[in-house]
């Protein structure tokens, strides 16, 4: 997601991916192999970005879309290897929880209780995407459930 509050300047400086995706032809691997490697990746108990990390840094695979004709999500789906929340939302509840600890300890930290009320739009943004795809089943941002997720 871009930034979407302080953000310095007009636009985003973010790298661009190059398109169209084709899967380059210095990659080895065959789909089956990179299947057989996200299942084993997911045993040792690999969060999703972590496997795209480790199949491009480890195994030469630059994009699992390109290589495979599936995305990384899809692969897990039929693995049986599907979590409730997606990661990128648990990483931003995660998150809140530890700006929401931070405050009860320091309640004059007035920038990081702003900060808490971004990440917690963000949150609820990505939760109503969510809930309108249908990857979600009408879930609700509460904190203290929220909290309890977490650990």
């Amino acid at each position: 997601m871009v930034r979407l509050h302080t953000r310095k300047g007009g636009k985003s400086r973010r790298s661009k991916r190059h398109y169209p995706r084709e899967n380059p032809p210095w990659v080895e691997k065959k789909p089956e192999e990179i299947e057989a490697i996200v299942e084993k990746l997911v045993k040792e108990g690999k969060e999703p970005a972590q496997i795209g990390m480790i199949l491009r840094d480890q195994h030469a695979v630059p994009d699992i879309k390109a290589a495979t004709g599936k995305r990384l999500s899809k692969i897990l789906e039929e693995k049986g290897a599907k979590r409730e929340f997606p990661s990128d939302l648990m990483d931003l509840i995660k998150r809140a929880v530890r700006v929401r600890k931070h405050l009860k300890a320091n309640r004059a930290d007035k920038s990081n209780r702003i900060k808490l009320e971004h990440i917690e739009a963000k949150i609820r943004r990505t939760v109503s995407y969510l809930n309108r795809t249908g990857r979600l089943n009408n879930w609700k941002y509460d904190p203290e459930k929220a909290a309890l997720l977490v650990r």
